[in-house]
């Protein structure tokens, strides 16, 4: 079992700067790919970013390419999502999740564990 805690929301202006922190509980968290997703009201979840279990290969969306970069930290059982150039449209709840299948970084498989998210909202 992961749990996965979520941080590091909250408003900011277009152009700022947002870094999110998805914080895993367990001894096996270095063994599992990680994503973020967002949320948008009224809209479906979508994929934003993801990363195998040891942080050599990274997948983006095309809409967040150039301006956001998923990192992780084994040891400190932690995956960040560093958020730039933020525009009014990134305005929705991001989520991190967990998953066994390392194939989920190229878009394939499914993801085990869900965080219960944080809000990020961009103001013009």
């Amino acid at each position: 079992q992961v749990q996965l805690v979520e941080s590091g929301g909250g408003l900011v202006q277009a152009g700022g700067s947002l870094r999110l922190s998805c914080a895993a509980s367990g001894r096996t968290f270095s063994s599992y790919a990680m994503g973020w997703f967002r949320q948008a009201p009224g809209k479906e979840r979508e994929f934003v970013a993801a990363i195998n279990w040891r942080g050599g290969n990274m997948n983006y969306a095309d809409s967040v390419k150039g301006r956001f970069t998923i990192s992780r930290d084994n040891a400190k059982n932690t995956v960040y999502l560093q958020m730039n150039s933020l525009k009014p449209e990134d305005t929705a709840v991001y989520y991190c999740a967990a998953a066994r299948d390392q194939t989920v970084v190229a878009g394939g498989g499914q993801y085990d564990y869900w965080g219960q998210g944080t809000q990020v909202t961009v103001s013009s």
